[in-house]
């Protein structure tokens, strides 16, 4: 395959000059030759919104920086997945619709110059100043139809302000992701989007800690897909599992399935490894190994709720070393963001009856966990009364909440009621099937394990390494069958 360098289109690599149109020139002649490399040497260029084609790979060699355009109207109207449903958003920086053969590769950076739409979204969220955009006003009539049947207490429904990821492959296959640092994306960092045989080694997504919904990568309704030796460093969820939001999600019915991951690190962000919250199509048939979290909120975490339906199962996590995190181990059927808040099902502690809308979680193994200093829970299980979450294995487990008496914890996960937790053991509710072998808890407060509607546990080998005064390490509270050889007593 021919290479087309792009300066010999006339790009310049100043940082000054816009790019766009040599850029353009050179995927269009890679296409005309039936495929090839695009190749961005050393040097920063300014450019708008890339279109990839099929059998085309991007290379980026060391020292060559793609800095997109921060104007809001550089970027068309398209058809994307944007937060789950279905609809047309913000051109993505770089993109690629129903593509063959794709690969963005190299060892340079793609810049989102995120900063002006993260502020246009302060700006839109705090003081309700919408942003002024010919593109914006555009999305809002593509989206009448969607913005009147979507009930969501996300920010941006109101106005339509469908902020664009960085990157974006939708309906792609045998896409390729290799070496590249992609940084400062207006949204999610990147989104793979009903791809099929994905490949991503190596690849560094990078946010600011504070960069709102700054998710690094998204793999959404995809099929066999492996990710290995990548480093996330972001504002919101690092690597997110999804499926397709609500009714919405429900009707495109794409799942995603048979994902690996392994030998990655994950930094900052409100999540590690997370799956969900749009779960509609399903998850499933996945393995996490041989990752370390750093100061995430979340270590592990599932979040789901009444209203999405799918679920997750058939999943495996292990050999996972945490430090500094809020809680490593979160399974949340009451995930309340993106919720019709008007619905009083969304908040009921009672059951409710269950429909297409009631999600499923199953079918969980975490092992081999090591978490040192974490501040609120050592672990938030809590599923919905009417499908308790079912066969989760909790095995080989250590966690060290710290004792630091003026941590002030927070949060476990985003649930229902406003629950602050500062320093506690693993909380247990609405769970049937729990085995609970090997586990150390140290605690600042409270016992190491609390079982609360949970039916059918076996718990062996439940170790308290630090002791209060009168705390057993396992309280049980209204729960059925449940064996252990753990001190414990029942409320």
């Amino acid at each position: 395959m021919a290479i087309y360098h792009i300066t010999e289109f006339g790009a310049r690599g100043d940082g000054q000059t816009n790019c766009s149109e040599a850029i353009r020139a050179a995927v269009a002649a890679c296409k005309a030759k039936g495929g090839g490399t695009v190749y961005v040497p050393a040097g920063t260029y300014l450019t708008g919104p890339i279109a990839m084609e099929s059998h085309m790979t991007l290379y980026l060699e060391a020292g060559a920086v793609l800095k997109f355009s921060d104007r809001f109207d550089d970027y068309p109207a398209v058809f994307t997945r944007w937060s789950g449903y279905e609809g047309y958003g913000y051109h993505p920086l770089v993109y690629g619709h129903g593509l063959e053969q794709v690969a963005i590769k190299g060892e340079g950076i793609l810049d989102g110059q995120g900063q002006a739409w993260w502020e246009a979204y302060r700006e839109l969220r705090y003081k309700g100043v919408v942003p002024e955009s010919k593109v914006r006003d555009e999305l809002v009539e593509k989206n009448a139809g969607l913005v009147g049947s979507v009930k969501s207490n996300i920010v941006e429904w109101g106005t339509v302000f469908f902020r664009p990821p960085l990157i974006q492959l939708l309906d792609c296959k045998d896409v390729v992701l290799e070496g590249v640092t992609f940084r400062n994306s207006p949204f999610w960092n990147t989104h793979l989007v009903y791809c099929e045989h994905v490949s991503i080694r190596g690849v560094t997504f990078r946010n600011p800690y504070d960069a709102p919904n700054s998710d690094g990568l998204d793999v959404d309704s995809c099929v066999d897909v492996r990710i290995s030796d990548s480093h996330f460093d972001v504002g919101d969820d690092c690597l997110c599992l999804k499926a397709g939001i609500d009714e919405d999600g429900r009707r495109v019915g794409k799942a995603t399935e048979n994902v690996t991951v392994t030998n990655c690190t994950m930094l900052h962000g409100h999540g590690g490894v997370v799956f969900g919250s749009e779960t509609a199509g399903g998850i499933r048939h996945v393995t996490i190994s041989n990752c370390i979290f750093l100061g995430t909120d979340r270590g592990i975490r599932f979040k789901t709720n009444r209203a999405r339906g799918g679920g997750a199962e058939d999943i495996l996590l292990q050999n996972i070393f945490m430090r500094d995190v809020l809680c490593p181990i979160a399974i949340n059927g009451f995930y309340k963001h993106g919720v019709d808040e008007t619905n009083p099902l969304m908040t009921s502690p009672d059951a409710v009856p269950i429909t297409e809308a009631t999600p499923v979680i199953k079918n969980i193994s975490i092992s081999n966990i090591t978490a040192l200093n974490c501040k609120a829970a050592a672990g938030f299980i809590y599923g919905l009364p009417e499908r308790p979450i079912e066969n989760l294995s909790l095995q080989h487990i250590r966690i060290e909440m710290t004792d630091d008496p003026n941590e002030q914890g927070g949060e476990p996960d985003m649930v229902r009621e406003n629950l602050v937790m500062a320093g506690e053991g693993i909380l247990c509710k609405h769970v049937r099937g729990l085995e609970l072998h090997s586990v150390a808890v140290a605690t600042r407060q409270g016992p190491a394990l609390i079982l609360d509607q949970v039916k059918d546990a076996v718990v062996d080998g439940l170790r308290m390494l630090r002791r209060h005064a009168g705390t057993p390490a396992m309280r049980v509270k209204s729960s059925e069958e449940i064996q252990s050889n753990a001190e414990f007593n029942v409320q």
